[in-house]
């Protein structure tokens, strides 16, 4: 695993922490049980259900491990945002997107705090990356899956 430093927001560190306690104090004990009760069934060499337990324990496990290695090596970043004058960590952003001529709203986060759904994409994103160290009114071009798009900040906070 890498030693490399994660950023998180506290939201995003909070949600791990509440994910890894979750992972240890009910999926973990759930599958123990699940694995003791398919064992009791008998032979365990065509024990289908003995099995999948085994291997869910597996994925279980390795949630564990990987939810502890990044609050191991979370950073928690309070971006003071008001007092900047550049596009920071933690900013909440409104661009236009000129082609579509439509307004968006992006929270630039660390890459284990990304929600797409609530716009909250990774300052090592495309568009992250594009906009960081930015300033109001600037315009900025990034390559996307879908194609290049032009994008003018509006304001931030």
């Amino acid at each position: 695993m890498s030693k490399d430093k994660i950023p998180f927001t506290q939201e995003g560190y909070d949600r791990i922490v509440s994910e890894l306690e979750r992972y240890k104090k009910i999926e973990r004990p759930a599958i123990i049980i699940a694995i003791q009760e398919a064992r009791a069934q008998g032979d365990l060499s065509e024990n289908a259900e003995y099995d999948a337990a085994k291997e869910k324990q597996g994925h279980i496990e390795a949630r564990i491990n990987d939810y502890e290695d990044k609050i191991a090596r979370a950073v928690i970043i309070k971006a003071n945002t008001a007092d900047s004058e550049t596009v920071i960590f933690g900013a909440q952003v409104t661009v236009e997107d000129t082609l579509l001529k439509k307004e968006i709203v992006y929270t630039l986060v660390g890459p284990e705090d990304v929600d797409l759904l609530q716009n909250r994409i990774s300052i090592q994103s495309p568009i992250g990356k594009a906009l960081i160290g930015k300033r109001k009114g600037d315009s900025v071009e990034v390559t996307t899956p879908r194609g290049v798009k032009t994008l003018v900040i509006k304001s931030f906070r």
